[in-house]
């Protein structure tokens, strides 16, 4: 399933020890299909950098890169449908784009998307997607 995560989902899901690792897991092995697009992928480095320190976001950065089952997009139509916080139209415009099954975040920013019937994109918070993600046989 392809998804798009949001940068704090991504943050809790890279830790060895996080409760939402498997996430992280699945994208690593072909479960799931992270679609990210160079903004996600400079603002994940940049956020890894000052939380963790740039060694750590570069491996992390590296993975993503290198990993098959990855896709890399290039939106070339701005939505602006998340007027709260423009900054996240990133994950929005991406997840259109990709045709993703869900943007996984728990930002209430992207609770605007639920009632926009076009473009329909798809929320899913960071437990709930663990739950779909263990209960699921795709």
């Amino acid at each position: 399933m392809r998804i798009v995560l949001d940068t704090n989902c991504l943050i809790q899901s890279v830790g060895r020890h996080s409760r939402f690792r498997p996430i992280w897991d699945s994208i690593l092995n072909g479960q799931n299909t992270l679609c990210v697009t160079n903004e996600i992928i400079e603002e994940y480095s940049e956020i890894l950098g000052y939380l963790f320190n740039q060694q750590f976001a570069d491996m992390v950065i590296l993975a993503i890169l290198k990993n098959p089952f990855v896709e890399l997009f290039s939106p070339h139509y701005r939505f602006n449908l998340i007027t709260a916080d423009p900054d996240d139209n990133k994950f929005v415009d991406c997840a259109i784009v990709a045709n993703a099954r869900y943007i996984v975040t728990n930002d209430h920013h992207y609770n605007v998307l639920r009632k926009i019937k076009f473009p329909s994109v798809d929320v899913m918070n960071l437990a709930d997607f663990l739950d779909l993600l263990r209960n699921s046989s795709f």
